[in-house]
């Protein structure tokens, strides 16, 4: 289980990322939002897809959740 955040400011293209807390990206990001701990990306990311409708896994943290 790992805790994951999700970034409250959208990239270019909308989406809202979701990160593990020891994602590198995670650290730059200046505006995150805990999300909780999770099994997987794919829970963390539907509990992000509750407070930004599109909401993304990372393709570094989190690629078997990253889709666009």
């Amino acid at each position: 289980m790992e805790e994951y955040f999700v970034n409250n400011c959208a990239q270019a293209n909308g989406d809202h990322e979701v990160h593990k807390r020891s994602c590198y990206w995670r650290h730059l990001a200046e505006n995150m939002r805990s999300l909780g701990v999770f099994d997987n990306c794919h829970e963390a990311v539907k509990a992000a897809k509750r407070i930004f409708p599109q909401a993304d896994g990372c393709r570094f943290c989190c690629p078997e959740c990253h889709t666009s």
